[in-house]
């Protein structure tokens, strides 16, 4: 018997190996400067297939990729950090601040420009001036009064904001670090002071990027104050052989107020004009000194420039007034006013407006500014709007000199 036996064994193994196709490290960030979400997945490389035929059986092995994903949160940067004001105080403040509160109305004036969308509120009202070229949302902040300048501050309101700081712009005032930590002390809410004079403003706003986390934004405003300033310098260096202008600038509905030499408010006068007003304390308020008629006549000046809602209107008309040398050559001139008076009042950076403006009055020949054009620039820049020649023209009315 012939017996046949066939065995018939066939064993297939098939091996396919995939690339695995890892995603590369995915990195989200879901707080800017404070956290960030870091996901990580990996792929066990390849797929291992197995089939085995054996006795008419047919046995399956698959063997599946493994996927791990791990997700972790890491902090970038700490809550806070300590920031050295002007001062010298160390402060603790957030990293990341979305809502500030003001000092004052010159602090308003230095803010704006540079974040307006953080503001909480108003220090004092716009001016009705103001209305058509600010923004309405912005114009119609509610007013939170000041620390300075008569303006009583509600810190129970300021609370109620939630305002992550309070900032306080300006010079130095006796007491000022004191007052810094009553407030700080009294709110419960991280308070600092940045020094702002004429010739520092870029400086200011550098430190105000520092603690906002505005780097980029408070650079330009402060490229813009270096570069103001450093061309009224130059003009005013010009002018000084030659002799600066005998000036006054008068505030007060009678005419019989000045800004003296040597005081804050006076700064830009000191700096680009012969200040005839000479006292023994200057005053440290907007309104300048109180004098008499008298000292007008004797300091006599060749050029006055008027403070907005003043004398200017007036003194033509005056029997006495229209004898100083100034008013009765018609080399007499109102600020302009919109949205903040340009000369000052609060002596805040608006003030390189006023610079710019009076080294074109008093001295053309060596300034030779396009005053609409740096307006516009500096209304772009410091009010994120645009004015119109007809604005421009309304605000410079009568700082052509009375005809």
């Amino acid at each position: 018997m012939f017996k046949k036996c066939i065995v018939f064994a066939l064993t297939i193994a098939m091996t396919a190996s995939f690339a695995a196709c890892t995603q590369p490290e995915t990195i989200t960030t879901t707080v800017p400067g404070a956290t960030s979400t870091i996901t990580k997945t990996t792929t066990v490389p390849g797929e291992t297939v197995t089939t085995t035929v054996s006795g008419g059986n047919v046995t399956h092995t698959v063997t599946q990729p493994v996927t791990t994903t791990v997700t972790k949160t890491a902090t970038d940067k700490p809550e806070s950090f300590t920031f050295t004001d002007s001062l010298g105080r160390l402060v603790e403040v957030p990293s990341n601040i979305t809502k500030v509160a003001m000092s004052g109305s010159l602090t308003q004036i230095v803010l704006f420009p540079l974040c307006p969308d953080k503001l909480v509120g108003l220090a004092t009202t716009w001016s009705a001036e103001a209305e058509e070229f600010i923004a309405t949302e912005y114009y119609n902040l509610p007013i939170l009064g000041a620390l300075y300048g008569g303006e009583d501050l509600n810190v129970e309101e300021v609370a109620a904001t939630g305002a992550q700081i309070i900032i306080d712009v300006g010079e130095k005032k006796a007491n000022i670090a004191d007052d810094m930590d009553s407030l700080q002390n009294q709110i419960g809410i991280p308070t600092v002071h940045i020094d702002a004079y004429t010739d520092t403003m870029g400086d200011c706003y550098r430190m105000l990027g520092e603690l906002l986390g505005m780097e980029a934004e408070a650079t330009a405003l402060a490229d813009y104050c270096d570069e103001v300033y450093a061309e009224i310098l130059e003009i005013a260096e010009t002018v000084e052989a030659e002799g600066k202008a005998n000036m006054l600038y008068i505030t007060g509905n009678k005419g019989l107020n000045v800004i003296a030499y040597g005081s804050y408010h006076s700064e830009i006068i000191d700096l680009l004009c012969n200040n005839l007003a000479v006292v023994d304390n200057p005053s440290s308020k907007g309104t300048g000194n109180e004098v008499d008629m008298e000292q007008l006549i004797l300091w006599d000046p060749d050029v006055i420039i008027f403070a907005p809602d003043s004398y200017f209107s007036a003194a033509a008309g005056d029997p006495v007034y229209s004898t100083l040398t100034a008013i009765a050559n018609g080399n007499y001139y109102e600020v302009p006013f919109g949205p903040y008076n340009w000369m000052g009042q609060p002596p805040s950076v608006q003030r390189y407006l006023g610079m710019i403006w009076m080294s074109q009055l008093l001295y053309p020949d060596v300034a030779q500014y396009d005053v609409y054009e740096e307006v516009s620039r500096y209304y772009s820049l410091f009010y994120h709007t645009d004015i119109t020649q007809e604005q421009f023209n309304r605000l410079t009315a009568n700082s052509l000199g009375k005809q």
